[in-house]
């Protein structure tokens, strides 16, 4: 009988992904770990590492304070590695984010509006950022949030650094 065993990555110990490529091009495919991305990023940036049309996985490094931030739609927070405290904000006026506006926004200084609540998210904690609400991140030490969400004017694509070339 085999024995697998499951290992987790985190920021302090992960291997570089990869992939056996048959007959296509490996030019095509986005095959890093999110790891990687996340340790040669600076906090908050918004890297994509996965795109379907619009919509895409944005690995995002945690660590200290976020700015607060605001979509039309709702995105998803899942925290991959360390602990994330998530405040959450129903905008007095949301005015400020279009209806039809893909992604999210950066909102200046602190929103007004009436506190929803925070979650303190670890490994494999999802949490709802829903539409229209103003949310921000915190992290004490460094951590990986995965955000599924629409790509946007702070979506940043680095496939030449992420893609696979062998």
């Amino acid at each position: 009988m085999t024995k697998y065993v499951t290992r987790f990555g985190s920021l302090a110990s992960y291997e570089k992904g990869g992939v056996e490529i048959i007959d296509d091009d490996p030019k095509r495919y986005a095959f890093s770990n999110i790891f990687e991305v996340a340790s040669r990023s600076k906090p908050y940036a918004k890297v994509a590492v996965g795109k379907n049309m619009q919509y895409v996985l944005e690995v995002i490094r945690a660590e200290g304070t976020s700015e607060w931030r605001a979509a039309a739609h709702d995105e998803f927070a899942l925290v991959m590695d360390g602990e994330v405290e998530i405040r959450l904000l129903k905008l007095a006026d949301p005015s400020g984010v279009r209806p039809n506006h893909e992604g999210s926004i950066r909102l200046s200084g602190e929103p007004a509006g009436r506190k929803m609540g925070r979650v303190r998210a670890r490994r494999g904690h999802m949490t709802l950022l829903p539409a229209g609400a103003a949310y921000q991140f915190h992290a004490d030490r460094p951590g990986v949030v995965l955000l599924q969400t629409i790509a946007g004017q702070d979506t940043q694509y680095r496939w030449s650094e992420i893609c696979q070339t062998m």
